[in-house]
């Protein structure tokens, strides 16, 4: 099969172009023709020094799928061949998506929303999925409450639209690319980092503090944040928090570390979303499979509008 292959850690000269064994479902596997997958930035992480996930290389990697299922595995009860799918894979010890074939359980796949390209499907999964458990399950969201988000790229963008969706009013920071951008997708403001503190706006802006912080930017931005939180509020963090926390214990916070497990029940509720208009994909650009390299350069070089798509399929 088809595949865009690491030999190597490193920098993104490391993939090659190669004629790859197709790999076999096992029998609660579906072997998925890919059709379009995205770059996520743990993609770039396990490229650059991946042994912490469990693999060696030469091995494909790419972790986001949407495509058709091909085969199904003897105890496969949920899906038949044909159906169009979309889920976001394991990433420790497992195969990757930058190839024409996947094979992946069926416990953590979900049908694709039919209104979606492929390569909109493809952008969904991992970023998505990791904001809706960020707003919806580990946050808690309700109506009437304020969320703060750092950072609108791939995860941010999504969990902005998530959080509108639930009728909370949503403030984001973000860069000065996507500040007009992130307003349209439902955020009440869109705060550029690079002109203005976070902290100064919602104090002179907003009539009380914020209820639900969710950091996808790291560093002392999370404890930062708990200047402008209500007692009793929630942080949920995508990376590890830095900083001293002082007497934020005495705000009786909950703080959350979110790292996705994959399932495909927040599959399901992303695309309910997107039937229900609520959700939309947010695409930077789109590229053939064989640009994988230079698709990994615009993910590490920042400043996109959007999540990378592959074209795998090529059709």
């Amino acid at each position: 099969m088809d595949a865009m292959v690491i030999t190597d850690f490193g920098d993104t000269d490391v993939f090659e172009h190669r004629d790859a064994d197709r790999p076999e479902p096992g029998p609660t596997e579906l072997l998925v023709r890919v059709h379009a997958s995205s770059v996520n930035p743990v993609d770039c992480k396990i490229r650059q020094a991946g042994s912490w996930a469990g693999i060696s290389p030469p091995t494909i990697i790419g972790y986001d799928v949407s495509g058709v299922v091909e085969e199904t595995g003897k105890a496969v009860t949920d899906f038949t061949v044909g159906d169009e799918v979309f889920y976001t894979s394991e990433i420790f010890g497992e195969q990757g998506s930058y190839a024409e074939f996947h094979t992946v359980d069926e416990s953590i796949v979900a049908p694709k929303p039919g209104s979606l390209s492929h390569e909109e499907a493809a952008a969904l999964p991992l970023a998505a999925a990791t904001a809706w458990e960020a707003i919806v399950t580990r946050g808690a969201v309700t109506a009437g409450e304020t969320v703060l988000i750092h950072g609108a790229g791939g995860v941010g963008s999504h969990a902005v639209q998530i959080a509108d969706a639930s009728g909370a009013t949503v403030i984001a920071v973000t860069s000065p690319e996507t500040v007009d951008q992130t307003e349209e997708l439902g955020a009440a403001r869109a705060i550029d980092y690079e002109s203005d503190s976070f902290v100064d706006v919602i104090e002179s802006e907003f009539d009380k503090g914020v209820d639900l912080v969710f950091d996808t930017v790291g560093g002392e931005t999370l404890v930062g944040s708990t200047e402008i939180t209500n007692p009793h509020g929630r942080l949920v963090t995508i990376l590890e928090p830095e900083g001293e926390w002082g007497t934020a214990y005495q705000q009786n916070y909950t703080l959350e570390m979110l790292f996705l497990e994959r399932d495909r029940r927040p599959l399901d509720a992303l695309r309910r979303l997107v039937e229900a208009k609520r959700l939309e994909p947010v695409l930077d650009s789109v590229l053939p499979l064989a640009d994988v390299a230079q698709a990994h350069e615009l993910v590490e070089g920042g400043g996109l509008t959007g999540k990378v798509v592959l074209d795998v399929d090529g059709a």
